[in-house]
Parts: structure tokens; sequence; C-alpha cells
């Protein structure tokens, strides 16, 4: 009972490892909420490591006089149900959560939000769209 018990366990184990194994690893872009072009919106993107840390951050060029603002935090491990990403520079917290090919701004329980904010501007007349992005190479 003891062997069963143990091979269990360890399948259980296994499994839940092999789930939180990132989609990718390397760098990608996004934008999920659109900014004015021009603007001096943040780019950010995240960069999975090969450990499975993620990394996320952001480069900002301010219009009016060419200064760089940037920051580059680590996040954890990979979570495929929702991550906390913090800010400092403009104490700045929200949560996601990415696959392979999108990545999608969530609660902190992982539900996808909905926003005005969040839709393209191709699709202005459009409201309360899901804030997602591409990941772009």
């Amino acid at each position: 009972m003891k062997k069963i018990f143990t091979l269990f366990i360890l399948c259980v184990c296994m499994l839940s490892f092999a789930q939180s194994k990132a989609p990718f690893t390397g760098k990608r872009s996004f934008s999920i909420e659109q900014g004015a072009s021009g603007s001096g919106t943040p780019a950010y993107y995240l960069n999975v490591k090969n450990n499975n840390d993620v990394y996320f951050g952001f480069i900002q060029v301010n219009q009016a006089d060419g200064t760089e603002t940037k920051e580059e935090i680590n996040a954890g491990k990979y979570n495929p149900k929702v991550m906390k990403v913090h800010f400092q520079t403009y104490n700045e917290t929200f949560y996601v959560k990415f696959d392979k090919e999108k990545i999608y701004l969530t609660d902190e329980k992982g539900k996808i939000k909905k926003s005005d904010d969040c839709c393209p501007v191709s699709e202005m007349a459009e409201l309360n769209c899901s804030c997602e992005s591409i990941l772009y190479k």
C-alpha cells in the first residue's frame, strides 16, 4: 500500500511540474492597453529564461526631451494561472497570464479583464474589449 501511495504522490508531483513549464523561452513584446501614438506610452516586454524564470520590463521614451525610462523585474517562475507584475518606477501593479501566442491582463485570480482601454484603435466603436495582446518576437 505504501508503494502505491508513493507512486501516486510521485505522479502528481510530476504532473504539476510538467504543467508549470513555460510555453516558450526568449523575449516577446506586447501592448495590451492602446496608447495614443507618439505619447511616450511604455513598450512592455517579457523574457522567459531556460530555468522558467519570467522577467517583465518596459522602456519608455519621453517624446518631449528624449529621456529614456526603463525597468525590468523578476516575476518569479512561470505560472500558467496568473503572474503578478509590480514596477517600482511608477508604482504600477498588474496581473497577467500568457501562452505561446498571447498575453492577457487579468485580475488576481486569473480572470481576463475587459475594458474600453483594451479596444484596438481600429475598433473604436467597440466597448469592453478583452485585455489581450499578441506576443511579438
